[in-house]
């Protein structure tokens, strides 16, 4: 009967996560498909995502009787502050470099965050951990030297400050051990401000708004949502591996959509960076259910 609720349990856990990575993978094409201003589209993205943060917390706190706080306390606003940044730098990327390069890039999230939490929470990573960083390394440096050659440099240096300002956010969240389920979404103000303070003096430009609206209020919020739920039904491996749907499937919808083909070696150095991912991920999955294993056969009749 334990069984079966436990398979019950990975089987929604994975529907969930699959769902939440595959809405990330949909936000860079429909900021693309919306033919706006990079600035106009930051506002407009970013509003609407924070009116999503609002309307959340509302329903939390007076409809479910949740007490949780939009941004709690100082580190909240640390950790929004990365986050903001880190939305920030990722629009500016996507309008600098080519898609492909933008989520492979981006991709290196987890591996600053390792180096950070090594830095600051004393959490040194495992030898696997270091190999598979050392790979990554490799992997992104082909894709920012390709950048170099072509012009893309300052795209590709913007897609890896996103990466770093996201893993800060984390390391900020998980040193601090607070609810931070609704910062990313609530300090989306700070980026709707920047956007709309540098926005044309004549208004806001974008061509097709419904593509951005429907990217802010609904896709956004739902990977959000559902990568955040994640946690509760499967490893932190296995929803790390979800993450890498927007890497594999964002290149992949741009180039049906736009016919935009990434560069060769754009596409090496994003191999690497999947099959490093992937299989670092794997191996986590195989160390927890090694751990368990001992641990029911020293403790034989526990539960």
């Amino acid at each position: 009967m334990s069984q079966t609720i436990d398979a019950a349990h990975h089987r929604r856990g994975l529907l969930i996560t699959g769902l939440g990575g595959l809405a990330l993978s949909f936000d860079i094409p429909l900021i693309r498909s919306s033919d706006g201003e990079v600035w106009s589209l930051l506002a407009v993205r970013s509003l609407c995502t924070f009116s999503v943060a609002i309307v959340a917390w509302v329903m939390l706190n007076r409809v479910l009787g949740k007490r949780i706080g939009l941004v709690p306390g100082k580190v909240g606003l640390l950790a929004g502050l990365f986050y903001g940044l880190g939305s920030f730098t990722f629009l500016l990327s996507v309008f600098n470099t080519a898609t492909a390069n933008v989520v492979f890039i981006v991709a290196f999230t987890s591996m600053f965050a390792a180096v950070l939490s090594w830095i600051f929470l004393k959490e040194r990573p495992s030898n696997a951990t270091l190999v598979t960083m050392a790979v990554m390394v490799f992997g992104v440096g082909l894709i920012v030297h390709d950048g170099l050659k072509s012009g893309d440099f300052f795209g590709d240096a913007l897609a890896l400050c996103s990466a770093l300002m996201l893993a800060s956010a984390i390391t900020v969240s998980r040193a601090s051990g607070k609810d931070m389920g609704l910062v990313p979404l609530a300090t989306a103000i700070f980026p709707c401000v920047i956007g709309y303070m540098l926005s044309p003096a004549e208004g806001l430009q974008i061509a097709h708004p419904g593509w951005i609206i429907f990217d802010g209020l609904f896709m956004i919020p739902l990977a959000f949502f559902c990568l955040a739920t994640g946690p509760r039904y499967l490893s932190a491996p296995e929803v790390g591996m979800f993450y890498l749907l927007e890497t594999i499937l964002a290149p992949i919808w741009i180039w049906l959509t736009f016919n935009e083909v990434p560069t060769q070696n754009t596409l090496i150095g994003g191999a690497i960076l999947i099959v490093a991912l992937v299989g670092h991920s794997l191996w986590q999955m195989r160390q927890k259910s090694a751990d368990k294993g001992e641990a029911s056969n020293e403790f034989p009749f526990t539960g």
